[in-house]
């Protein structure tokens, strides 16, 4: 038996015995203690699906190989993530001490017990072997009780299923980049139906056996999936049709319907009028002053498809909600008919608050900013200015509603004020870090978070241009660097051959030769000087808020960078050099720890209300019809 395991061991009894003798050094979770209200009837409420289960290759704590959903599908399943050396006790000691006490009072229940089976997955494949496994699961299983204790062949076989269920797993290292054997991560229970969709996410907050119990018993009244449910949590902000780990041959698609897809109008203009924690005073300009009428009139021609020239294609289509009101799927942007655009679609959060707008900074109001995607041949096509205005007049849907918002008809005025008023309402902020920084919330922002504040605001001198002031942040200087992104891009030599992926783990190798007879010759981008035509704006371009930038991958205005990290990684190498160069970019000597600390800040600047604005987005009206 290994050390490890008396290691987990002792830290789960810790949660138990020893606290009776020391004062634990954080509140202890709900899971621990009784419920201190009355539980609804089981059934007399719904479980919404949420997701499809996710599924991998595993090993049984028996070294067998099997698929997760070879143990799923015939019977309710509640599943969490563990490793067996954690310490801490609201981490993973509670998902064991909550699915121990399940299965101890489902032992006097024997006909429900025998439809519920659990899975503790390691996500420490390297220390947690099927040997350790089932040593860990011997001292908490109990009698007969179906609780499967398994893990992986290795990191690289566990990380789909880890992405699979949004699980978001760090390890920590230490000064001199030396992993440490502990792990960042947040404790998330899954309960999954026999159809295999989840149907809960239990937090640390919400895990506690009494609910667990409760909510498989309301599954089991009915186990068919309730229909016509808005979507909800994390499923909000994925796309309907989910591409992720599409590169891989055992992809499967994890669609959402667009019955499940129902929001929740929300009062936008609060959002505006009192921005959330971390925002400043919201400028607006005095010929447009923020009304209702005039949010909700932009609102619904923000997804109006019939804006472009063929009526396929909305702003929503480029500006995704539940993608960050970006696109996590494209590098860069596709417009009407397939027709390509040469950047990538810019994150909309906060947009209210931007001086310079588009990724060269070409315009200053959004009111003016509107009608550049409206017109422009490879976005929304439209040949002029009175051919979308004529449009919407004869749209009878859009009838009196300019004259409610504005005292008169749809002109080119009145549309670009009304798109900007939605537009300047789309603020978030409130994030771990503002409760922790402006709120003065100490345990708001985890440790790895904070390590990250420290490096972003010293060593990695991010806040040269993503500045932080004293009661606020915008994590913008508002101005144009040069990075060497856009250098690089026009500079260097197009390969011979690029790899394209023609189904799931399927690449081929194509000659340029034959893609540049099928593509359109993607053009030179030289940034701001475009626009000034001074040789000192080459690859220049605006500095965007990081506010929600987890949200909105990849990144940089080509879309060239796909997640956090390697982000951090090229500044780390100081940009590329080139004579334009910003002379704020320089080499950082951060260590691989520093790295993943400075993303596990980043990731922690997402605001409180996006699954609001997400859900009111989903409740939005969509033109498609005359």
């Amino acid at each position: 038996m290994k050390t490890s395991y008396f290691i987990g061991l002792l830290a789960m009894l810790c949660g138990f015995a020893c606290r009776a003798e020391t004062a634990p050094a954080t509140p202890l979770a709900p899971g621990y203690a009784a419920l201190p209200y009355p539980l609804a009837a089981p059934a007399s409420y719904t479980l919404p699906v949420i997701g499809a289960a996710g599924d991998g290759e595993i090993l049984t704590s028996d070294n067998q190989p099997k698929r997760l959903h070879d143990l799923m599908g015939d019977k309710v399943v509640l599943l969490s993530f563990i490793y067996a050396t954690c310490s801490d006790v609201n981490g993973c000691p509670l998902a064991t001490q909550v699915l121990h006490k399940i299965s101890r009072q489902l032992q006097k229940q024997p006909e429900l017990a025998a439809k519920l089976r659990l899975l503790t997955l390691s996500f420490n494949p390297a220390n947690d072997t099927p040997e350790m496994m089932r040593h860990y699961g011997s001292g908490f299983k109990t009698g007969e009780f179906d609780w499967r204790f398994l893990t992986t062949r290795d990191e690289q076989t566990l990380q789909p299923i880890l992405d699979a269920y949004q699980q978001n797993v760090q390890k920590i290292y230490d000064e001199k980049g030396q992993f440490t054997g502990t792990f960042s991560h947040l404790l998330r229970v899954y309960l999954i139906d026999t159809d295999k969709n989840i149907r809960n996410i239990y937090n640390v907050d919400f895990l506690h056996a009494d609910t667990v119990i409760n909510d498989v018993k309301t599954l089991l009244v009915d186990h068919k999936p309730a229909a016509a449910q808005p979507a909800a949590g994390e499923s909000l902000y994925q796309a309907g049709d989910n591409k992720q780990n599409y590169q891989q041959a055992d992809y499967q698609t994890r669609s959402l319907a667009l019955e499940h897809r129902q929001g929740k109008p929300a009062k936008l203009i609060e959002f505006a009028n009192k921005p959330p924690l971390g925002l400043p005073k919201l400028p607006q300009p005095k010929d447009n002053p923020l009304t209702s009428a005039k949010i909700e009139l932009g609102r619904k021609l923000f997804y109006d498809r019939r804006l472009s020239f063929n009526n396929t294609f909305s702003c929503a289509i480029c500006h995704i909600p539940e993608q960050g009101f970006s696109s996590n799927e494209m590098v860069t942007a596709v417009g009407i008919e397939g027709r390509s655009v040469r950047r990538n679609s810019p994150s909309l959060y906060n947009v209210g608050y931007a001086q310079l707008l588009f990724h060269d900074g070409r315009e200053n109001s959004l009111e003016q900013q509107v009608w550049g995607p409206l017109l422009a041949h490879n976005e929304m096509g439209n040949p002029s200015v009175g051919h979308v205005v004529d449009k919407i007049k004869t749209s009878s849907d859009y009838r009196g509603r300019f004259e409610k918002a504005f005292n008169k008809g749809p002109t080119m005025e009145t549309i670009g004020q009304a798109l900007a008023s939605y537009q300047r309402t789309l603020n978030s902020a409130d994030s771990p870090f503002d409760r922790w920084y402006f709120g003065k919330q100490s345990q708001a922002l985890s440790d790895a978070a904070q390590r990250g504040f420290k490096l972003f605001t010293g060593k990695a001198a991010c806040t040269s241009c993503h500045s932080i002031d004293e009661k606020s942040a915008l994590f913008t200087d508002q101005k144009r660097h040069n990075t060497g992104i856009g250098y690089a891009e026009s500079m260097q030599k197009a390969p011979e051959k690029q790899r394209v992926q023609v189904a799931p783990g399927v690449f081929v190798d194509v000659d340029n030769k034959s893609l540049q007879g099928v593509a359109e010759a993607k053009p030179n981008d030289l940034g701001y000087y475009e626009i000034s035509q001074n040789p000192a704006d080459r690859w220049a371009y605006t500095t965007p808020s990081l506010r929600n930038v987890a949200l909105s991958a990849p990144y940089m205005h080509n879309g060239s960078l796909a997640s956090l990290k390697q982000v951090v990684a090229f500044y780390n190498q100081g940009g590329i050099a080139n004579e334009n160069l910003s002379p704020l970019i320089k080499p950082l000597g951060l260590s691989a720890a520093e790295i993943d600390d400075l993303v596990a800040f980043l990731q922690a600047l997402n605001g409180s209300n996006v699954e609001t604005l997400v859900s009111d987005a989903f409740a939005a009206p969509v033109g498609d019809s005359r």
